[in-house]
């Protein structure tokens, strides 16, 4: 819900003094008339407007503009606010982690002026009040995360940002659009920790993918050979293709096999 301006919704009452010098601006300037008539005139660009103070006081609850508009010399000044969206670059702030790392983080705010008097009748300058409540907001909300979430949930962190900062500036009349989390710093030993981290996780996972693959072959020839054992002519056939895959890389080695039963028959009779 946003906040209501300083200003009343009846218009302000000047007094009597205060009309007296009106009237006698009011006078001043049609009598002056071709040489008041360019101080009086005042123009204001599509996406600037401006309020206008009489005698210190805002004259209406709307600002004027885009265009042309009338002042009265010597007794109206007018502040010119613009509407276009403004970004700035949130300084490297340090801080501590909720889980106590050092970290620095930077980064960018967008936001634009809605409504130009409370821009003007609230805040001295709003533009710098809204940088400044920029870098407080990302210490505080930062500061309530661990590493983990501050390095995978920054959009998350961006929306709690833009949502306090929003909340906190529309009293002065700003909207801000959008906020982004542009570089996370980490220390060098830190980064330096978790690189040796994932290394010995890859290193982990990498071991335990090549037993799996090891236990998958051992058992898949396990299979094998109870087919084999049940069919003399199958480890001939086998024989014949690994003479043929060793023919196929032009080597001359030719492999006989030699079967198990005769060597133990030797070992038996040795024994004896």
């Amino acid at each position: 819900m946003l906040a209501p301006c300083l200003t009343d919704d009846k218009p302000p009452s000047l007094g009597c003094f205060g009309w007296f010098i009106i009237f006698i601006a009011i006078i001043i300037t049609i009598g002056l008339f071709p040489v008041t008539m360019f101080m009086c005139i005042k123009i204001v660009k599509e996406y600037e407007r401006a309020v206008i103070f009489r005698l210190g006081r805002i004259v209406d609850k709307k600002p004027k503009g885009p265009g042309i508009f009338f002042v009265l010399p010597c007794t109206d000044t007018f502040r010119k606010v613009d509407l276009r969206t403004v970004t700035f670059d949130i300084p490297a702030q340090e801080f501590l982690t909720k889980d106590s790392v050092t970290v620095s983080v930077d980064g960018v705010v967008y936001f634009r002026v809605f409504d130009p008097i409370c821009s003007v009748a609230n805040v001295s300058n709003a533009d710098h009040a809204t940088q400044l409540l920029a870098q407080t907001t990302l210490r505080n909300v930062l500061g309530t995360k661990s590493l983990s979430e501050l390095l995978s949930d920054r959009e998350g962190i961006s929306n709690n940002m833009q949502i306090a900062l929003d909340e906190a500036t529309s009293v002065w009349g700003i909207k801000v659009e959008r906020v982004e989390i542009k570089d996370v710093k980490l220390p060098v030993q830190l980064q330096r920790a978790m690189a040796a981290e994932a290394e010995a996780t890859r290193e982990a996972r990498a071991k335990v993918i090549a037993a799996e693959g090891e236990m998958n072959a051992s058992r898949a020839l396990k299979e094998a050979s109870l087919v084999i054992s049940e069919s003399p002519s199958a480890l001939q056939l086998r024989y014949l293709q690994t003479l043929n895959a060793i023919a196929a890389e032009r080597n001359s080695t030719i492999i006989f096999p030699l079967p198990i039963d005769i060597i133990q028959h030797f070992t038996s009779k040795k024994n004896e």
